[in-house]
């Protein structure tokens, strides 16, 4: 049993070898399991360059990107996979379904920002940083909603029919 004011660099001497468990910060109680998918090369270089985690950007530009990627693929699977999809109105009953979702995320997001603490260690801190990012997530979603449904509605055009 380790007494609450004992030293804790006993626990940093654990042979760290015997498996993919860390004790960060010599706290024993707070845990990163490190495993071969997440600790990686190739994928530790793909999840720092995701657009929450890519260095220079602004918190706006972070939830643009990050809106526009979610936005256009949204639309795809409400308009497929939705009750009204076999009627000639599934396509606009998907593009509205995928906006009311990007609504929620937002509204989400920026609950998210304003009960965070401001010790965040990622790239967006505080709560103006996260408003921002809800903000560019909105406009971002709506936009990449739209591009997929002006896609599909005009698809016939795009691919003809052999």
């Amino acid at each position: 049993m380790v007494e609450p004011n004992a030293d804790p660099a006993p626990l940093n001497r654990l042979n760290m070898n015997k498996g993919y468990v860390t004790v960060p910060e010599g706290d024993p109680q707070i845990g990163d399991l490190w495993t071969p998918i997440n600790h990686a090369p190739v994928v530790r270089l793909l999840i720092d360059w995701l657009p929450i985690n890519r260095p220079g950007l602004s918190s706006i530009w972070r939830g643009l990107e990050i809106g526009m990627a979610h936005g256009y693929w949204l639309v795809g699977p409400f308009a497929k996979l939705g009750p009204l999809r076999n009627e000639p109105i599934g396509l606009l009953s998907g593009f509205l379904g995928a906006c009311g979702l990007i609504l929620i995320l937002t509204a989400a997001l920026s609950l998210y920002g304003s009960v965070t603490s401001q010790r965040n260690t990622g790239p967006v801190k505080g709560s103006q940083s996260w408003s921002e990012l809800a903000a560019g997530f909105l406009v971002g979603g709506m936009g990449g909603a739209i591009v997929a449904y002006l896609l599909l509605l005009n698809a016939d055009l795009l691919i003809p029919a052999s």
